[in-house]
């Protein structure tokens, strides 16, 4: 299964630019489905239909949804959910309030790719489009996996710890309520199935994101963290839609001279911040892009030179490798600054922070019994070296 997932700042035009490319595929006879990630579904209002948590066929080949994060997480994390609704309303707190607090933090994230996931292992599709919600929630959607797998693992071991001395006396003599077995047991599901599942669907070769920009100083400076923070994770990106660019006819009107040349300037900008990634041209239309029809019309102007479902760009990965110095780890970071980047080794984990996002990267056995030599930005590449004696290290390689 493929998926393709479209983010960019607030009002670049990611939801129109998803829902084309889901129309284009689709009529070029790729079983597809297009699922809205945005809390403010606007999915249903671009291809004018009603939509709901269930794959409603828009067009042949084409069907979409919108995730619903409340029945998502009731069917994950329904029996938990109860325990700590329980426990709130115990203590005090308004029954509305407490079935608030007893949703699982980034709830809204986890439910879209819970539902990606589903629908993709169910076979019926060749290509999921997700039309993500801005680049910040994006970015949380796409690294909570990794962050939550190993945030709900200590609070497993610590509750499961609790239960174990706490409950067999406490039931008798503690009036609040205790988590049953069963708690721990959607726990367990969820951390080592389904967020497994997660991480792999998010690291997967067949799953990419495409940043949607606009020739605005704004947009392409938040697009570049995007795509930092995005390699950071390990996350691909396969290629940048430039959005709502002049059409030839207005270039050449005088009106239009200095605007024109900006986005010149801008375009050339965008393709060597994000090089060697392709850069999809997409112009600036008369009226709203709406309805299936229109859709399609735009996403075969998009993909005029490409397929919608292929992979069509693509940036070096995390890397482990060996000199006759030692060992080191590459991981690419465009657009990175030493100034925003804070490098540690603790225990068998390399930990990166760069800006406000911080990583752990599991390290093997051999590179995780040395010790952190150095840490620099070699053009977009961050190389990490690592050494131990003489005996440790590796042959050229």
């Amino acid at each position: 299964m493929r998926v393709v997932l479209y983010t960019g700042k607030g009002g670049v035009g990611k939801t129109t630019t998803a829902a084309a490319t889901a129309a284009c595929a689709g009529a070029r006879g790729v079983r597809t489905l297009i699922v809205s990630a945005d809390a403010a579904h606007s999915l249903g209002d671009v291809l004018e239909r009603r939509l709901g948590p269930r794959p409603t066929p828009v067009a042949p080949g084409l069907d979409a949804l919108e995730a619903d994060s409340r029945e998502e997480m009731t069917r994950h994390w329904g029996r938990v959910r109860d325990w700590l609704m329980e426990l709130f309303c115990y203590q005090g707190i308004d029954a509305v309030v407490a079935e608030e607090l007893a949703l699982l933090p980034g709830a809204e994230e986890i439910a879209t790719l819970l539902a990606v996931e589903e629908h993709g292992r169910s076979g019926g599709y060749d290509l999921v489009v997700v039309d993500c919600a801005p680049t910040d929630a994006t970015l949380r959607l796409l690294t909570l996996p990794e962050m939550a797998r190993g945030a709900l693992r200590f609070v497993l071991r610590l509750q499961e710890a609790a239960s174990a001395v706490m409950s067999p006396l406490a039931r008798a003599i503690v009036s609040a309520p205790l988590p049953e077995a069963g708690v721990f047991r959607d726990l367990e599901k969820l951390l080592y199935v389904r967020l497994r599942r997660l991480r792999a669907l998010v690291r997967s070769a067949r799953t990419t994101v495409r940043l949607v920009v606009t020739p605005e100083r704004m947009v392409i400076d938040e697009a570049r963290r995007a795509f930092t923070d995005l390699s950071l994770f390990d996350v691909a990106c396969d290629a940048v839609v430039m959005n709502r660019l002049l059409p030839d006819e207005a270039r050449r009107e005088a009106f239009f001279r200095d605007w024109a040349r900006v986005e010149e300037e801008r375009c050339k900008e965008v393709a060597e911040a994000f090089s060697p990634l392709p850069i999809l041209a997409a112009p600036l239309r008369d009226d709203e892009v709406l309805g299936i029809e229109a859709l399609r019309a735009h996403g075969e102007a998009l993909f005029e030179r490409a397929e919608p479902d292929s992979v069509l760009g693509c940036r070096a990965r995390v890397r482990f490798a060996s000199d006759a110095n030692g060992w080191r780890v590459e991981l690419p970071l465009p657009n990175a600054t030493n100034g925003s980047l804070d490098v540690a080794k603790l225990d068998a984990e390399l930990i990166v922070r760069a800006g406000a996002r911080r990583r752990a990267i599991g390290l093997p056995r051999r590179i995780a019994a040395l010790h952190l030599e150095s840490a620099r930005l070699d053009g977009d590449l961050l190389v990490v070296r690592f050494a131990g004696s003489a005996a440790e290290r590796p042959p050229c390689g």
